[in-house]
């Protein structure tokens, strides 16, 4: 055990630096994180919690930039770290009036609902997920580095402010309803800016600002990567505001 936690640690600080080992260590522990995600919202991903895998992958990611070794073990940290940032994503969704809060009285003296959340982590489940996730993960990394991009430059580069988030994804529904659009971005390999930004009316220096994350949801629709497009689907549509 202690040797196993001396080898993540290895793999940590490694990727501190290098976005190659930063992609393959967030590859590696897929399954971990997606129970951790299970963990926390007591329903997998694929049944309407996609927007919490995603927040959980981009959180371990934080985790592994973050982490010290005078902090304990890695991924003791970096669970704790996924549920803190998905506590705050609730938080920010009860201000919207869209969730529960777990923060809510259970029913008993001093207990809330995230107090009577099990532990249901599958470890079949993961393995499996862990596995297809990895074989996903492998190939569209490799699309993506066709385009200079890694999976660490998308977590940098998504942008962060909720009308941003709109206008990637007002470009994002107009690509899927131009199919042509997307296969002009394969073919090319350079994101067809003017004609997503005319289609979409996004700033088209909002979009070269997230170019890297563009990229990588656009060509998330291309080739039925499924998995991957639940690790994106952190883009929501924003109640109002322009992304310009």
């Amino acid at each position: 055990m202690v040797r196993t936690e001396h080898s993540i640690v290895g793999q940590v600080y490694a990727a501190k630096t290098n976005p190659e080992a930063a992609d393959a260590l967030i590859g590696q522990y897929m399954g971990f994180i997606r129970s951790e995600t299970v963990k926390f919202t007591h329903a997998a991903p694929e049944d309407g919690h996609e927007d919490e895998l995603s927040i959980a992958m981009l959180a371990f990611y934080e985790a592994i930039l973050s982490y010290e070794k005078g902090r304990g073990a890695f991924l003791p940290y970096a669970a704790r770290a996924i549920r803190n940032r998905l506590i705050d994503h609730y938080r920010a969704e009860k201000r919207h009036g869209n969730v529960i809060s777990l923060h809510a009285s259970a029913g008993e003296e001093d207990s809330t609902l995230l107090d009577t959340l099990p532990d249901t982590r599958d470890e079949i489940g993961a393995y499996e997920t862990r596995t297809a996730s990895q074989r996903e993960i492998q190939e569209f990394g490799a699309q993506l580095a066709a385009f200079g991009i890694s999976f660490s430059d998308v977590a940098d580069n998504c942008p962060r402010q909720e009308r941003t988030l709109a206008a990637c994804r007002r470009v994002l529904d107009h690509a899927r309803a131009h199919p042509e659009l997307l296969d002009r971005l394969v073919g090319t390999g350079r994101l067809p800016m003017n004609e997503l930004a005319a289609g979409s009316g996004t700033d088209k220096k909002t979009m070269e600002r997230h170019r890297k994350y563009l990229v990588a949801i656009l060509l998330a629709f291309t080739n039925g990567y499924e998995i991957i497009r639940g690790h994106l689907r952190q883009l929501a549509p924003a109640k109002g505001g322009s992304g310009r």
